[in-house]
């Protein structure tokens, strides 16, 4: 018995999405972003928030370093990368450089301190730029 099979052409069959289908995938996507995009943005400010502590606590160490090294705080900040003309014990520098802090201002010193008077005040005037407000950082308690 011989049996010969013939093979149909496979056809291509050409589906597209409809509309109805595109529009569920981009409401899908958009109730995602809804969820995910906040707690992307407040961890950042989150991580900045802590890089600002880094910071303050690395300018503290160098500040205290320079005290224990001259028996006094500095006058300014620049003091921890150049030796001032009043520190006979200067051995720094105790900073490589003066770092800025995560929103892009410099941190401020002053000695003696407005919130430590027997010591200094270190601070980052945080998100807004002005120093006084909620957001500062700095080495004293609220």
């Amino acid at each position: 018995m011989n049996i010969k099979m013939t093979y149909l052409p496979k056809t291509k069959l050409r589906r597209a999405f409809t509309l109805v289908e595109m529009l569920l995938v981009v409401t899908i996507i958009g109730i995602l972003a809804a969820l995910v995009i906040p707690k992307i943005v407040g961890r950042s400010e989150q991580a900045r928030v802590t890089a600002a502590h880094a910071d303050l606590s690395s300018i503290k160490t160098a500040l205290d370093a320079f005290e224990v090294d001259n028996g006094f705080y500095p006058k300014s900040i620049q003091d921890l990368v150049t030796a001032p003309s009043n520190a006979k014990n200067w051995h720094g520098p105790y900073l490589d450089k003066i770092p800025q802090d995560p929103w892009g201002n410099n941190y401020l010193y002053y000695f003696p301190g407005k919130h430590n008077a027997a010591s200094y005040d270190l601070l980052s005037v945080g998100p807004d730029g002005k120093e006084g407000t909620d957001d500062d950082i700095g080495n004293w308690s609220k």
